[in-house]
């Protein structure tokens, strides 16, 4: 017997691929971090305010760091199937509750002093759930 996926199947399957293809598409925040290497922090600064945390690391060295609290809706889902009984056919449903979901997001940039400025020299690698 072939049974054909239910719709609540189909809807989620066409969902979690328009959700892959727009995260593809998206740039990702290494990204954006990698495209500030070589200019002052200030442009960071500008773009983004000034840092939550700095660091001075060794002579000459320092790390800036900004925090942003992500939250998402994650949306709940029901799903069935249809079960023979003795008595019958019965419905039975299963429901995930929706919740939402909040990550710290810590984007750290290495900077080096030269003349008057510090110069951005690298990036820590955001988590995943940041990116």
């Amino acid at each position: 017997m072939t049974r054909t996926p239910s719709k609540h199947l189909q809807t989620f399957v066409f969902l979690a691929l328009g959700l892959a293809a727009l995260v593809l598409l998206t740039a990702c925040a290494s990204d954006i971090m990698k495209s500030y290497i070589g200019a002052p922090i200030n442009s960071v600064m500008l773009d983004y305010g000034p840092p939550d945390n700095v660091y001075d690391l060794r002579p000459g060295e320092r790390a800036y760091q900004w925090r942003q609290d992500k939250t998402q809706a994650v949306s709940g889902s029901t799903s069935g199937e249809t079960r023979r009984t003795r008595h019958g056919e019965r419905y039975e449903a299963t429901e995930t509750p929706g919740y939402v979901q909040q990550t710290a997001c810590y984007y750290t940039f290495y900077t080096h002093f030269s003349g008057a400025e510090w110069y951005v020299t690298g990036f820590r690698q955001p988590s995943f759930e940041c990116e």
